[in-house]
């Protein structure tokens, strides 16, 4: 016999909270590499968009996912440009670290 789980906002709020927990402690710990960074910010940005999705779900309302696919290509662009950018860095300066990068101030 097969039992029926049923998935709740509560459960889509706890692991949000856990990725955006683990997206927080990986931008505290990788101060150094700017890859590990990005990917902790737009863990950050996938666990805001679960919330989005979880309340859209939960209060039968389509504007919280409409909401998210605006935010998913935003930040895909985002993502491209950021990268972009770090590798016209890497090409001139040769390193990625943080404290190298504060010599591009003008």
């Amino acid at each position: 016999m097969h039992s029926l789980i049923t998935i709740t906002v509560t459960d889509y709020l706890i692991v949000s909270s856990i990725l955006f927990s683990i997206g927080i402690f990986g931008v505290i710990v990788a101060r150094k590499n700017i890859i590990s960074i990005l990917m902790s910010i737009e863990l950050i940005l996938l666990s805001v968009n679960i919330n989005f999705i979880a309340f859209s779900a939960h209060l039968n309302d389509l504007l919280g996912q409409v909401t998210v696919l605006f935010i998913l290509a935003v930040a895909a662009a985002e993502a491209a440009i950021g990268l972009a950018i770090l590798v016209i860095y890497y090409r001139n300066r040769g390193t990625i670290e943080i404290k190298n990068i504060s010599s591009l101030r003008g």
